[in-house]
């Protein structure tokens, strides 16, 4: 706690400032990632897929992202919500993505899905792999 004195009008304040830490366990999907891949799922026409999001071996970095559309639910499998869609990772491939954020960018220079993770240390120029 500290004390502080209040420049408009001369009173003592205190202020109390707390720490807090927040932990991010899993995958994100932002609202247009979402809204994107709901969009591809619609235009699928089949209500039993899920967008599968795996980290194989790999690329010039030695690990690259993929990212389809799976009828499969295999053991192991990790399951997020994002209101209609549901995103699926393996086992293997879910602490690599741990804090992982998609989201779906559409520009004059881009169009598709990025992946921004914490967890690469590195990533190669064509930016298709990362360590």
């Amino acid at each position: 706690m500290a004390v502080e004195l209040c420049l408009e009008t001369g009173r003592k304040m205190t202020t109390e400032t707390t720490s807090t830490t927040s932990t991010t366990t899993g995958i994100a999907l932002t609202d247009v990632a979402a809204a994107k891949v709901a969009a591809l799922l619609a235009q699928e026409g089949r209500d039993d897929l899920n967008l599968r999001v795996a980290v194989q071996p790999g690329g010039c970095s030695g690990l690259k992202y993929q990212l389809y559309f799976d009828d499969r639910n295999m053991d192991g499998d990790v399951v997020r919500e994002f209101g209609a869609v549901k995103v699926i990772t393996d086992k293997m491939s879910d602490p690599y993505l741990s804090g992982a954020t998609i989201d779906f960018v559409d520009t004059i220079e881009k169009q598709g899905f990025t992946i921004d993770n914490p967890n690469a240390q590195g990533s190669c120029a064509c930016g298709d792999s990362f360590n």
